[in-house]
């Protein structure tokens, strides 16, 4: 994510303070756990946003970017604002709330020409997998953050996008099995916020407040 934050504004110095985590349960590789997401988030972004002002730390912005998992983007806004305002330190910092919808795979949706379809990994399969998601899991490549629906019982997507294309690399045979930890991290260094901002009206959002100068 900092390579992206940092192609858009290089005079901007991004220091990140959710860490990567690693979930818990079995995992098939080596590659890297990703971090919390909605309430859970909220509330260590509370903790950390504490510990880091109080101990002296200082920045210009806080900048939160979160999964929306299928929720509602007013509300889970809401709720990292809420969590900002519980620091007292932090009052008088301007804050942003960025979300991706579903995930931030949506993004490399959008600009799936740019990334999975010029990856080596993918280069050979990447139109089957793209028919496949079509398909099969009904991925709406025109405007991908409308992907998915509300499961109540998982609190989240019933479908991941993010799983959708690990299936359909998985299905087509790609030379690489996808991996959120390796090809997601590295599609983010390439994605065009150009192209994928005419497909994501929620990512065009968090761009156009990135370029702002106030």
């Amino acid at each position: 994510m900092i390579p992206l934050l940092e192609r858009v504004r290089p005079d901007f110095i991004f220091e990140r303070k959710s860490p990567v985590r690693r979930k818990p349960g079995p995992r098939p590789s080596v590659e890297p756990g990703y971090g919390r997401t909605g309430r859970s988030h909220a509330q260590q972004l509370e903790r950390l946003l504490f510990e880091s002002l109080n101990a002296g730390g200082f920045c210009d912005v806080i900048l939160v970017i979160d999964d929306l998992d299928c929720h509602d983007a007013k509300e889970r806004r809401e709720l990292f604002a809420s969590s900002i305002g519980k620091v007292e330190q932090a009052a008088g910092i301007s804050f942003y709330v960025g979300l991706a919808s579903p995930e931030i795979e949506a993004w490399i949706v959008a600009d799936w020409d740019g990334t999975v379809a010029s990856d080596p990994d993918f280069r050979g399969c990447h139109g089957q997998m793209r028919h496949w998601l079509s398909t099969q899991k009904a991925v709406p490549f025109r405007n991908p953050e409308t992907f998915g629906v509300f499961d109540e019982e998982k609190d989240s997507c019933r479908d991941k996008l993010s799983d959708a294309i690990v299936e359909a690399s998985l299905e087509c045979g790609a030379k690489s099995r996808y991996s959120k930890g390796i090809h997601t991290a590295r599609f983010l260094r390439q994605i065009s916020p150009e192209v994928v901002s005419v497909k994501c009206p929620l990512f065009r959002e968090l761009y156009i407040r990135l370029t702002m100068d106030d």
